[in-house]
């Protein structure tokens, strides 16, 4: 089972994605979305590098397009900001899709594939990539990382006048401004395109929904005379939790005409023999935060070249083995680890633990 907050330690040390736009003018694509393989390279500049100019080399590393290449070098700390919002949008899918058929594998060549594809997969990888880029990049400005951004000042805030701003809030405005130009305007005109970009914004939306206000009382005795408020982001792996969900409920979608106006729309399809309703048809009408995709995916159960199949994937007896090893049985191994156990605070500042070995069972699925 990978284990997201040991691999996260890893990566924040070093991790650099190149990066290549796909065809047409006014389309613009960034982090998992891209179309070159992820390669590890060190993120921080090299020694001999003049501190004025360091974040250029990095934003040349990570091979953006032009206008993203000319905002990245706008601010010292952008680079870093990218880098780290392409990890952790790497880690969380592969940490969502841990006990599924498809794992997340982000190898170049099977994730090249699957974003020439429409598939619920595609869709997700467009959701996660706009929502990393977007929570990396409010909590950089509210961390001090950033010269163009710093707290969110919050000004639409209910009853601000009994509110003493105080804490540093994520700067979501900000943040949500700087991704759209980021990731650039794409054309209206092609239905995949339109799908991309409507996944790219459930991703930003569902990281605006899950903005809180956090509130500190000041005054005698409690009484809360003051408050001291702030906005924060939800944890990235709730943000993660519920784009999986989406992918789960993903909508399959077809491009139909608008008889009134002749404009193109986008509806959902309807299963095999099922009639359409009388009357107005919003049901057919996607939500503004439903993943869409545009093709059935693949079983993933066999070598592909949209996966490496599931020979040897990590599955759970009695829960999932059927269902992840495509009916082809898994192996047993048995091991012996070690972990800490029967761990007790000591005075004053220390946890001391036990070392307890056990047999554990492992399952993997078969060839």
């Amino acid at each position: 089972m990978l284990d997201g907050h040991l691999l996260l330690g890893w990566l924040s040390f070093t991790i650099i994605v190149h990066l290549i736009s796909l065809p047409g003018p006014s389309t613009a694509y960034f982090g998992l979305t891209g179309n070159e393989p992820l390669s590890i390279l060190p993120l921080s500049s090299q020694p001999d590098e003049r501190a004025g100019k360091a974040h250029y080399k990095l934003c040349d590393r990570l091979k953006l397009e032009k206008k993203q290449r000319r905002m990245c070098r706008r601010d010292p700390g952008m680079a870093e900001t990218l880098m780290e919002a392409i990890s952790m949008s790497a880690l969380e899918c592969q940490y969502q899709f841990r006990f599924e058929r498809w794992n997340c594998t982000i190898e170049g060549r099977y994730r090249a594939n699957i974003l020439k594809r429409g598939f619920k997969e595609t869709a997700f990888l467009y959701a996660i990539s706009s929502a990393g880029l977007t929570h990396a990049m409010a909590k950089a400005c509210s961390a001090g990382r950033m010269e163009r951004c710093t707290c969110d000042e919050a000004p639409d805030l209910e009853n601000r006048k009994a509110w003493q701003w105080g804490g540093c809030g994520d700067n979501l405005k900000y943040s949500n401004k700087f991704v759209k130009d980021f990731l650039g305007k794409r054309s209206n005109k092609d239905l995949r395109a339109r799908i991309d970009m409507h996944n790219s914004n459930v991703g930003m939306k569902v990281i605006k929904a899950g903005v809180e206000t956090t509130c500190k009382c000041h005054g005698v005795s409690g009484s809360c005379t003051v408050q001291t408020c702030w906005r924060q982001l939800a944890p990235f792996h709730e943000i993660g939790k519920q784009l999986k969900q989406r992918y789960e409920t993903s909508i399959r979608v077809v491009s139909s005409t608008n008889e009134a106006t002749g404009e193109g729309e986008i509806s959902q399809t309807r299963s095999q023999g099922q009639q359409p309703p009388p009357g107005p048809r919003p049901d057919l009408i996607p939500r503004t935060l439903d993943l869409l995709h545009i093709e059935d995916s693949p079983s993933f159960c066999r070598p592909s070249k949209y996966s490496a199949g599931t020979m040897a994937h990590k599955c759970y007896k009695d829960k999932n083995c059927e269902a992840i090893c495509c009916g082809r049985g898994h192996n047993t191994q048995s091991r012996v680890v070690t972990r800490p156990c029967q761990c007790q605070v000591r005075w004053c500042c220390y946890v001391e633990c036990k070392q307890c070995t056990q047999r554990e069972e492992v399952y993997t699925c078969k060839g």
